[in-house]
């Protein structure tokens, strides 16, 4: 039940965020907005750490470190940047919905890398996000 619960609260926060990126691209340059995200994104990670005490006795293994890092660079970097430039030239009710196709990326590559199963529902569910696609490009 909880993760269904985060799960939504997921929706409710990335569904309201394109708004209000949209209107604060409307005068500044995608870069610089990504840059000013970061910035506060990461103070208020610092300043939560330090007075909750979570980087005591920190320890963590290269791989993980990698991998995070990994994802960090091409979610909150480059996809984030991306994902800037077409809302700053589109409509945030076009580029939301084809942006959210990223499961199709995730369901191939935890097929390929991960191993895990394609059963018929995902691969059902996988053209369904493409149709969608299909349909709000008009």
């Amino acid at each position: 039940m909880k993760s269904y619960i985060f799960a939504l609260l997921t929706a409710l926060f990335w569904g309201a965020a394109p708004i209000l990126g949209k209107m604060g691209l409307a005068k500044l340059p995608p870069f610089l907005a990504l840059s000013l995200r970061s910035f506060t994104i990461s103070a208020v990670l610092l300043a939560t750490g330090l007075l909750s005490g979570s980087f005591k006795n920190l320890s963590i293994e290269t791989r993980s470190f990698l991998f995070i890092a990994g994802e960090g660079l091409m979610a909150s970097l480059l996809g984030q940047l991306a994902y800037y430039y077409a809302l700053k030239y589109s409509e945030a009710s076009k580029v939301v919905p084809i942006s959210s196709a990223f499961p199709l990326v995730t369901v191939a590559l935890a097929f390929l890398f991960l191993r895990e199963s394609l059963t018929l529902k995902k691969f059902f569910g996988t053209l369904l996000v493409i149709l969608g696609i299909i349909l709000i490009r008009g």
